[in-house]
């Protein structure tokens, strides 16, 4: 039985999400099928942006992009190139977590477009543990550097012209990518 958020700033949080992907037109079917299951599944969630409160949790990566293409990093547990991103910290919103998630990962500095955040892609797919992950996925902006992961990241992170990053990513990101 799900019992759903009762943190006001979530049920908030959630209710917009779920206005925005209503609105939304998925990219493909894998999309179609992401945002079917976010707004089946997460208004019911007592804390959806926990890892800790339920299996089933939200998100944060980002597409960063720059003039030099798209950057992915190889991850180091999965051994695929993936975008940056991971879990929320509590109180942290969605787009913010996409912000420090990439930093960390990346060492670069990234930021939201200048007309605010741009939600442009969700993902639902299996996580670590048993874990099932509804992946909100921001557009960022990065200069030109080279990126720097920090010590404790996938030490391979590089930039990618797009038809190269749509080449070698995993097939969850391929729709994100299109975009």
């Amino acid at each position: 039985m799900f019992v759903p958020a009762t943190d006001p700033r979530d049920v908030e949080l959630v209710d917009a999400l779920c206005a925005h992907f209503r609105a939304a037109t998925p990219v493909d079917d894998r999309e179609h099928e992401s945002i079917d299951e976010f707004l089946n599944v997460v208004p019911q969630l007592v804390a959806p942006f926990s890892e800790h409160a339920d299996i089933r949790h939200v998100t944060a990566s980002a597409f960063v992009v720059g003039r030099r293409g798209v950057v992915l990093h190889l991850h180091k547990r999965l051994n695929m190139w993936l975008q940056p991103g991971g879990h929320i910290d509590d109180g942290e919103h969605p787009r913010d977590a996409a912000v420090r998630e990439s930093h960390e990962e990346l060492g670069l500095a990234v930021t939201h477009p200048p007309d605010g955040a741009l939600l442009m892609h969700v993902d639902v797919h299996p996580g670590p543990r048993g874990h099932r992950h509804f992946d909100l996925r921001y557009l960022l902006l990065a200069g030109d550097d080279d990126p720097q992961p920090g010590v404790d990241e996938s030490p391979h992170a590089r930039w990618f012209l797009p038809d190269e990053a749509f080449a070698v990513a995993d097939p969850g990101l391929r729709g994100g990518l299109a975009v």
